[in-house]
């Protein structure tokens, strides 16, 4: 059983669009996951504007892959690392922790989570 950040079950991130690493709207991990998709985010336009200019376009549908592109309000397992480093810019989208897996503690700490949970 995989853990949130609080120490609870984790939970179902988002089903539509259908999110994690693993395709099943968790926010699962694993050691093929080398950009640790584990945090459970309601993105916003902001944070979008701000994935896009780091050269990842989450705006934009891949339907090769079934991925139909993200608009604000998507919850979305987002890699720890683009969180932080939306963190530092001050663009980080609300976290919904109860869904954000417990690895996420590796990059951030829990404070910053918490200042940042969705409400």
């Amino acid at each position: 059983m995989a853990l949130n950040v609080l120490g609870g079950e984790l939970e179902t991130c988002g089903t539509d669009p259908l999110t994690g690493f693993y395709r099943n709207g968790c926010c699962d991990t694993g050691g093929e996951d080398a950009g640790v998709h584990t945090v459970c985010a309601r993105v916003t336009g902001e944070f979008l504007d701000f994935s896009r200019e780091q050269g990842n376009d989450l705006t934009a549908p891949n339907p090769g892959s079934g991925f139909p592109g993200l608009v604000p309000g998507d919850r979305w397992c987002l890699c720890a690392s683009r969180w932080v480093e939306a963190l530092r810019e001050g663009v980080a989208p609300p976290v919904v922790l109860e869904a954000t897996h417990a690895r996420t503690l590796e990059w951030v700490d829990l404070d910053d989570l918490r200042a940042h949970a969705a409400g």
